[in-house]
């Protein structure tokens, strides 16, 4: 891939309480949780099958960054065999970092492709300033995955939604769109070409945060903070960097695929 570097210090964060450090038995129980939380819903869901591809999207952030290592270690012991590549889109915001997560896929070995489209200033044209760009982002957002997917002979697009977003969506839709709707953990496109599915839709945000930090993995919207020098930007989740909802408090109800 271009431009990709050794792998950077994203793996270097503020120290790691002891009992959470990924040796600790604390931290090998939650993996362990987590692990059989994902096997559960994919169990139920019939979430992956063998032979299937599986586009992993992640957009840096602690949820995206879990499902990926969760989804690599279930399939060094699944009684089947599936593929796995990790998927980002790079929709060139001003200050994204655009080495870190290829950096980052290098460094563990996993298959993985990186599109680069100026959804961005598409975005910024059509939309005023001051007005919600969540729904025309989602919609150019969601044509590239499926594009990306095909080309990819993906048969499935994992996205790194949790419980606590399915919750959230759902009384988002009930309070602002009159309706009882949320995010199912697996969902077939209109055309039925493509396959959406949810692997931690067990999985509560908390135990994610905790994961993630025993890992001493830094969520990748605290590294675009940091290159855009704009603190307040590490307090929301970049929902058009790949398949993830708007940041708490947007009014963005409806699933993004």
């Amino acid at each position: 891939m271009e431009h990709v570097v050794a792998a950077p210090d994203i793996l270097s964060v503020d120290p790691i309480p002891e009992k959470e450090s990924r040796l600790s038995n604390t931290f090998l129980r939650l993996k362990k949780h987590l692990e059989r939380k994902v096997g559960e819903a994919i169990g139920d869901y019939g979430m992956i099958a063998d032979g299937d591809v599986v586009m992993v999207c992640v957009s840096g952030g602690k949820d995206s960054f879990t499902l990926l290592s969760i989804l690599l270690a279930l399939r060094e012991r699944a009684p089947i065999d599936f593929r796995i590549v990790a998927m980002n889109l790079d929709q060139k915001q001003p200050g994204f970092p655009d080495h870190v997560l290829p950096a980052y896929f290098e460094s563990i070995g996993v298959e993985y492709r990186i599109v680069t489209e100026n959804t961005y200033k598409i975005v910024k044209d059509k939309i005023p300033e001051g007005k919600t760009t969540c729904s025309l982002c989602s919609r150019l957002r969601r044509g590239i995955i499926y594009r990306t997917a095909k080309e990819l002979g993906a048969t499935k697009i994992a996205l790194g939604h949790h419980r606590d977003d399915m919750i959230e969506t759902l009384f988002l839709n009930m309070f602002f769109g009159g309706k009882m709707k949320s995010m199912p953990p697996k969902l077939v496109s209109d055309d039925r070409q493509n396959v959406v599915i949810r692997p931690l839709a067990y999985c509560s945000e908390k135990d994610i945060e905790r994961f993630a930090r025993g890992m001493s993995i830094r969520s990748f919207p605290a590294i675009f903070a940091a290159a855009r020098r704009t603190p307040s930007a590490s307090r929301s989740r970049p929902c058009c960097a790949i398949g993830m909802p708007a940041s708490r408090g947007a009014s963005c109800p409806s699933p993004p695929p």
